[in-house]
């Protein structure tokens, strides 16, 4: 993949990371600093795609382990002034608030799936688990949100 068509294939996929990141991340800056690290990795390691068909994928599971690295770089407390909105602003505010409470293990593969468009295939293998568990996760999290949104 030359770098032309590298940049283009980041680009189609930069709102889906962005949203991703910000699942996990919840802040502008370290979103966009995940982003270009995934990115810059991606670039450094094209030869490990196997296939040019999971780019999305692959892209996806380089995002969610710089989110990762960058929790744990950042594990501190932060007051509840300093979280910064999101940049696009949810329709629903008690969906919105009901999905941020969901555990990341339910919350990340709802999003993926239910947002990004993802199938349960592609989810699992961005996440390095069996799709059996993506099913439940997704199944747990859709009943949370029910349980909470009754209320």
């Amino acid at each position: 993949m030359d770098k032309q068509a590298f940049a283009e294939r980041v680009v189609e996929q930069t709102d889906r990371m962005y949203r991703i990141a910000w699942t996990l991340l919840r802040n502008d800056d370290d979103c966009r600093d995940a982003m270009q690290e995934a990115a810059l990795r991606a670039w450094e390691k094209r030869y490990t795609l196997r296939e040019e068909a999971y780019f999305a994928t692959w892209l996806t599971r380089i995002l969610i382990n710089e989110c990762h690295s960058i929790q744990r770089k950042r594990k501190r407390v932060v007051y509840l002034e300093e979280v910064a909105e999101p940049a696009v602003q949810p329709r629903d505010m008690t969906l919105s608030l009901a999905l941020q409470a969901l555990p990341e293990k339910l919350r990340l593969p709802l999003v993926m799936h239910s947002l990004e468009g993802m199938t349960y295939d592609e989810i699992a293998q961005a996440l390095r688990i069996s799709k059996a568990t993506i099913t439940g996760r997704i199944q747990r999290a859709k009943q949370r949100l029910k349980k909470e949104l009754e209320v």
